[in-house]
């Protein structure tokens, strides 16, 4: 049963949608920046600037964060929108949740950005980990919501493509896997998900491919070869439009022979973990992400 305060949070979307007119990179950008204004970042947070080798980035920690166990986190946003100011708050949970230190970068975005330019800066920023900040493998875990899911798929296969030491795990919530749009709950959720829309998806895979195949696999991982890539634990509501996504990739994945936990969340929208401090569903979800990374890092 959905909360009575997340059924609130989502007819508050729904509301909000119905003022917007088509999709824009500035109102996508401004969406994600109203929801820091939503959040208040706890006193005994730590959260550090620091460059990653070019990269904008913040090292975000609680009092139980181990120092060497890391999640490099990707945000969301399409790849035209989000930042570490948006996902801030987000990433002190998980990173409480999980008793590690979360590195939340500032990837570059589209259209000022195409592919590969967000592929680029993550490479760079977990090479960087191994190599300047002394971080081993075993002890990262890459994760990333929507449209950072497919972004963390990516660098696991650019990763194993390349020859380079791959973290102990990934973690893919409500991701953005198939830049072709082609999952039918594109269409069949379009009236239960408020949080995007079929023509929101192929306007930000278009600024972001800039004439790139859409079925490339380091844009969109459904089309790729997974075999050897880490365990994988993905989150998703029933209720989302990038439900199939989801399904689709777990398919695709364990027939690659890799070990995926996917986890169906009755009713939950679109990036619903994102709304942890205002519904309780996102905390719980949060949770479990934290027992996920727990036990990878154990």
């Amino acid at each position: 049963m959905v909360s009575i305060e997340m059924e609130r949070l989502i007819s508050l979307i729904r509301q909000t949608r119905a003022d917007t007119a088509e999709p824009s990179v500035e109102g996508m950008r401004e969406s994600f920046e109203q929801i820091a204004g939503l959040t208040k970042i706890p006193k005994d947070a730590n959260c550090e600037p620091i460059d990653a080798v070019g990269v904008p980035a913040e090292w975000i920690s609680v009092p139980e964060s181990i120092d060497d166990h890391v999640v490099l986190y990707f945000h969301g946003g399409g790849y035209i929108s989000g930042s570490i100011n948006s996902h801030r708050e987000y990433c002190v949970r998980i990173a409480r949740a999980s008793k590690t230190r979360v590195l939340l970068i500032d990837y570059r975005l589209a259209p000022e950005h195409r592919f590969p330019a967000a592929l680029e800066d993550a490479i760079k920023v977990y090479q960087w980990l191994i190599t300047s900040e002394g971080i081993k493998p075993k002890n990262i875990v890459i994760a990333g919501e929507s449209a950072g899911g497919g972004l963390t798929i990516a660098t696991l296969i650019k990763l194993r493509d390349d020859q380079v030491e791959l973290p102990i795990a990934g973690i893919c919530l409500s991701p953005f896997m198939d830049l072709a749009v082609t999952g039918d709950s594109v269409k069949t959720k379009a009236e239960v998900d408020p949080m995007a829309t079929q023509a929101d998806l192929e306007f930000a895979a278009k600024l972001y491919l800039g004439g790139e195949d859409s079925r490339n696999p380091l844009a969109s991982p459904l089309y790729a070869d997974l075999k050897g890539i880490p365990p994988l634990y993905i989150q998703v509501g029933t209720a989302e439009v990038l439900l199939d996504d989801s399904i689709r990739f777990a398919d695709l994945a364990k027939a690659a022979g890799v070990e995926v936990s996917l986890e169906l969340w009755d009713d939950m929208i679109h990036m619903f973990q994102m709304f942890a401090a205002l519904a309780p569903e996102g905390q719980d979800a949060i949770n479990k992400i934290g027992e996920f990374i727990l036990k990878s890092l154990d």
